[in-house]
């Protein structure tokens, strides 16, 4: 098997795992499996799901992940990402729809990992990620504006602006009560590191508000009064039901999930390298995903991906093997069967007190400042992409994010694309060019060709090189300084050499690679110039010119 298709796992196992690594790895899962916890009720409950899915989602798919990724330290389950795709597929799909839209997307990860997609995934622009991230903080922190009030709103609209008119018409209904419990949930969840690190001060706010409401008895609503009971056992893998027509309309969330998921998934990797001097395996860690995704939607869950604040958890408590994301599974079960009696009286204004830490967190801020103080274009893709997260969907931010990074790359290829005349630009090398041949500019003249002759930059080079005021009885195209050119680049090529010849131009072409030689042939180049008259150093066209043959 191919090493980037071998779980790191497998790998490590063969190696072996020393006994001290190992009881770290299970002490620091044990953590992880905790401070997972709420979160995962959480996500769930906001993505507009019951909150076992969450649960059963960040053990089937951790699970996997942690067996057949491709990283060492990888956390999966569902995040916070997902909560704004998740809530608008809930909303016009049903959970159906969203099981679905998770099988399908698993089944596109693996595609990716197998077609060897995760070196290419790192593409993806800067500004487009923090955009939709800083997006989808806003979103959520939006939507837990009725929990952390205590509004009582039955039914929220889905749109940003509408949802923010509905809570100030029903800010009157607030409840002190459950503001009271999300403000306490806030700041033990933010600052409870400060005196220990090993205890998660999510689950010292649950704890401590869930006492409280069931010993004071504090009119809030709770998990039990908006869904009623936790079920304590996993439910038998069922796999769902996909025909076409479905699948039609499902597609694009599916698409949706899978590139988020990717994204999301090779980020958290990549930063648990740095984090910890070691080297991923993207695509298997894929392929991972993928699998966890098809699992996850047969037991009910939702999308899974990594989980970077999960991982880096894992990694802060000494976690160096898959053996911690196998534990922090395994732990999550055990309290699944065990305490789902109890879980279902955690207040859901704490709930909603973690996930606004949750999207404080994700919001990114800082960065997303810097790139705001810098002067160029990037400021577009990050501002359209975070107001289309926000105001629209992540779907249709994600795709004009793209677009305009892809419209942002080719103006910068384009601006460093340069034809330079020897005249003109009064070069040394070119003036001693010009004196070595004794030749006037009408005679004989070089222009130096820099960048990648592509499409956005085609119609500068034939505008430049056509709009000649002196016509040369030969002209010189060099090409030492082009890595590529696609085609629309030789179709303009062929034009302008086509042009010249009618004017009874000869053209010779130097400079040209071994790559680019191979490509005018495959591009037919050589019916429009002679290929005696291509060289692949300056010296060849030079002694064509010296023995002044007549084109």
């Amino acid at each position: 098997m191919n090493g980037q298709f071998t779980p790191k796992f497998f790998t490590l196992l063969k190696q072996g795992i020393s006994r001290k690594q190992l009881g770290i790895d299970v002490m620091s899962g044990i953590v992880v499996g905790i401070v997972a916890l709420p979160l995962a009720i959480a996500f769930a409950i906001a993505s507009g799901v019951s909150p076992e899915k969450g649960l059963i989602t960040a053990i089937v798919a951790g699970l996997t992940i942690s067996i057949f990724g491709g990283s060492k330290v990888q956390i999966g389950g569902p995040t916070g990402a997902f909560i704004v795709i998740v809530f608008g597929i809930v909303q016009q799909h049903g959970v159906g729809g969203l099981i679905i839209a998770t099988f399908l997307a698993g089944f596109l990860l693996i595609a990716l990992g197998l077609v060897r997609a995760g070196k290419y995934l790192r593409f993806i622009p800067h500004p487009l990620i923090i955009g939709f991230t800083s997006g989808i903080a806003v979103v959520i922190f939006s939507s837990q504006i009725n929990e952390l009030l205590g509004l009582g709103i039955d039914h929220i609209p889905a749109g940003f602006v509408e949802k923010w008119r509905s809570y100030t018409s029903h800010i009157n209904s607030l409840n002190i009560y459950a503001l009271g419990i999300a403000a306490g949930t806030i700041i033990i969840t933010a600052s409870f590191h400060r005196l220990s690190r090993m205890v998660p001060g999510s689950i010292i706010a649950i704890l401590l508000s869930t006492i409280a409401v069931y010993v004071f008895h504090l009119p809030v609503d709770t998990i039990e009064s908006r869904f009623g009971e936790i079920p304590g056992s996993l439910s038998l893998p069922v796999i769902p039901e996909v025909d076409f027509n479905t699948m039609g309309s499902l597609i694009r969330p599916a698409i949706t999930i899978a590139l988020l998921g990717a994204i999301e998934s090779l980020l958290s990797a990549v930063v648990a390298d740095g984090m910890i001097g070691g080297r991923h395996r993207p695509n298997i860690e894929l392929v991972a995903q993928g699998g966890a995704n098809i699992i996850s939607a047969m037991f009910g869950g939702i999308p899974a991906t990594g989980a970077i604040a999960r991982t880096a958890t894992n990694i802060r408590n000494g976690g160096r093997t898959p053996v911690a994301g196998i534990v922090h599974a395994l732990t999550l079960l055990i309290i699944m069967i065990a305490l789902a009696p109890y879980a279902k009286l955690i207040p859901l204004s704490c709930l909603a007190g973690i996930l606004s830490v949750v999207a404080y967190n994700m919001s990114e801020w800082r960065q997303f400042v810097s790139i705001l103080r810098s002067r160029n274009l990037e400021i577009l893709i990050l501002l359209t992409t975070f107001l289309l997260t926000i105001i629209f969907d992540l779907v249709l931010a994600i795709e004009i994010g793209l677009l305009l990074s892809c419209f942002l790359f080719m103006k910068r290829m384009s601006d460093t694309f340069l034809v330079q005349g020897a005249i003109v630009n009064h070069k040394r090398e070119d003036e001693l060019f010009q004196q070595e041949l004794n030749y006037p500019a009408d005679k004989v003249t070089l222009y130096e060709i820099n960048g990648p002759l592509f499409f956005g930059a085609a119609q500068q080079f034939a505008d430049t090189l056509t709009d000649l005021r002196v016509k040369p009885g030969i002209i010189i195209l060099r090409m030492r300084y082009v890595p590529f050119i696609d085609a629309t680049g030789y179709h303009r090529l062929k034009e302008v050499i086509r042009s010249f010849e009618k004017q009874e131009t000869c053209v010779l072409i130097s400079g040209v690679s071994e790559e680019l030689m191979k490509d005018f042939e495959v591009n037919n180049l050589f019916t429009y110039v002679k290929q005696e008259r291509v060289f692949k150093e300056i010296e060849g066209a030079l002694n064509y010119v010296r023995s002044e043959l007549i084109c």
